[in-house]
């Protein structure tokens, strides 16, 4: 058995705790070996706790450390600086999503990778979930697709607070944040659209100052003849996640923890049901960077997959900003 990759969590927010740590607790193939975040009360908690040093400073923890590899999971704005210091220190990154703020940052991120010799994975636990995976299977059997319909919505009490209430820090509002994961699914399932035109809408708290957006009304069109839409919102309840892609021999319909393949008609033909299960999804991702580190397998999650949904997101913004449809695939550098 490999020795275990010795590695670091970098922003020590919600995500982090509820998905990276409990993922680094369940893996044979990695161990956590440090902690760092800006806030001196989290780093001295989650240090405590896990029996590893604490850093408020990137670069110490590098040089004094020196992991296999860090978990990145820190405010989107930051994200490039903390993987420029990964990668000046010969440190393979992890990244929770996004990948990057707009193309420019993305094809920055690419070449920078490339030059330094480090991996990098972006942390899409629906790729590593068996309900996520069976879906493209049942995909081949409905035929050539014609309408895709996702939804993903929750109820966030506050969706101004905190950086993600601005654009210019955040790259952009629900759509950039938790719609990526519709977006990569997209991408993943049926590649990027030839046209996308998208409505956002920051009217959830009225009387709240902030400018990304908590409601995004995305339309999909695709040369082939296969259109549809993505409604993504972090104010609108109740919490839904669903991606129904529909063919000639039917639907596959995709939420989280089951997926169903229907006849034309609507009837049932097969499904598949797990429970989420998210920290095991966390934790199947984490061995597979492992993996891909010892050379056993090709990066599935990689820069270069990820610049698509950088062209997504700057189309859907372009379009918003001009009302009018754009192409994505103008918006890859």
């Amino acid at each position: 058995m490999n020795v275990p990759r010795r590695a670091a969590v970098i922003g020590l927010g919600h995500q982090a705790l509820d998905d990276h740590l409990p993922g680094l607790a369940g893996s044979r193939s990695a161990q956590l070996v440090a902690v760092c975040d800006t806030d001196p009360s989290k780093v001295a908690a989650q240090a405590q706790q896990h029996r590893v040093p604490g850093f408020t400073d990137i670069r110490s923890l590098l040089d004094d450390v020196h992991p296999d590899f860090a978990v990145v999971a820190v405010p989107h704005h930051a994200g490039r600086e903390v993987i420029e210091a990964c990668a000046a220190a010969g440190v393979h990154v992890m990244k929770e999503k996004p990948f990057a703020t707009g193309p420019a940052e993305a094809a920055a991120l690419v070449g920078l990778c490339d030059k330094a010799g480090i991996e990098l994975m972006i942390t899409v636990q629906r790729r590593f979930h068996p309900v996520y995976a069976a879906a493209v299977q049942l995909l081949e059997q409905i035929g050539q697709p014609y309408l895709v319909e996702g939804r993903y919505t929750f109820h966030c009490p506050d969706p101004a607070a905190g950086w993600r209430d601005r654009a210019r820090l955040a790259g952009g509002g629900a759509l950039m944040d938790m719609g990526y994961h519709l977006i990569d699914l997209l991408v993943w399932y049926l590649g990027l659209p030839d046209r996308v035109l998208a409505d956002t809408s920051t009217a959830a708290r009225p009387e709240a100052n902030y400018d990304a957006e908590d409601t995004a009304l995305v339309h999909l069109a695709y040369d082939s003849g296969l259109y549809g839409s993505l409604l993504i919102s972090r104010s609108a309840g109740p919490k839904t996640e669903h991606l129904t892609v529909t063919g000639p021999g039917g639907a596959v319909m995709i939420e989280r923890g089951r997926v169903r393949r229907l006849a034309p008609d609507g009837q049932l033909i097969e499904s598949f049901t797990r429970e989420p299960a998210w920290p095991s999804a966390a934790t199947t991702q984490i061995d597979c960077f492992c993996r891909v580190l010892d050379g056993e397998r090709t990066n599935p999650s990689g820069p270069s997959a990820h610049v698509a949904h950088a062209a997504f997101l700057a189309a859907a913004y372009a379009s918003q900003a001009a009302r009018m449809p754009a192409d994505p695939k103008e918006y890859l550098l």
